[in-house]
This record gives C-alpha cells, structure tokens and sequence, in this order.
C-alpha cells in the first residue's frame, strides 16, 4: 500500500513564486536605470570620437591637398577619408557639420550638449 506521504511535491507553491517574482523585480528595478544611463554615456562618448575622427580627417585632408575642404561632402567622396561614408552622431542621430571659420566639427553642430 501507498502512504500518501510518499507523493512527491512537483510544482512551487504560490508563495515561492511571488518570491521569486519580488526578487527579479527589485534586481530588474536596480540594474534597468544604470543600463539606460551607460547607454546614454556611451553614445556621448562614441560621438565624441566621432567628432574626433572627422576633424582628424580634416587635417589629413589639409595636409595633403593643401587647402581645407569646403565641407564634409568633399571627404565623403574621397574612399582615402571614410570609405563606409561620414558617421552620423549617435545622440542626435544628425549629420556632422564642418565650422568652416574654425575647420573643425564643433560640439553644438551635432546637437549634443554644450
């Protein structure tokens, strides 16, 4: 004969699963901002190089033909400068533009904070 002591438990009860629930969405509640947030920071500093590159291939650009160029198209075309084309900034999701006074992308042209 059987005991009814010998049936094995197979599922959780509804307490445990409460538990459980609670616990991944205190986990979910602290890890979910800090994600967002090393998002953002990553994408301001990918911009950043971004920037930095551009004017680095201003300056190449200068360097070899002897006069800056007029504007960003002038790069794009040459396969020397950007061979997948000018990178857009990631924060904005605008096109860099070139200062023509200064040669260079500045901070506030792509719609990034000063």
């Amino acid at each position: 004969m059987k005991s009814t002591f010998a049936i094995r438990r197979t599922a959780f009860s509804l307490l445990e699963l409460i538990a459980v629930v609670t616990i991944i969405g205190i986990i979910a509640a602290i890890i979910l901002p800090k994600a967002s947030l090393a998002r953002n920071e990553a994408a301001e500093k990918s911009c950043l190089h971004n920037r930095m590159l551009i004017n680095s291939a201003v300056e190449r650009y200068a360097v070899t033909t002897g006069a800056y160029p007029a504007d960003l198209n002038v790069l794009a075309t040459d396969q020397n400068y950007f061979p997948e084309g000018i990178p857009v900034c990631p924060v904005s999701g605008h096109a860099y533009t070139l200062n023509t006074t200064t040669n260079r992308v500045d901070q506030h042209t792509t719609g990034v904070h000063p």
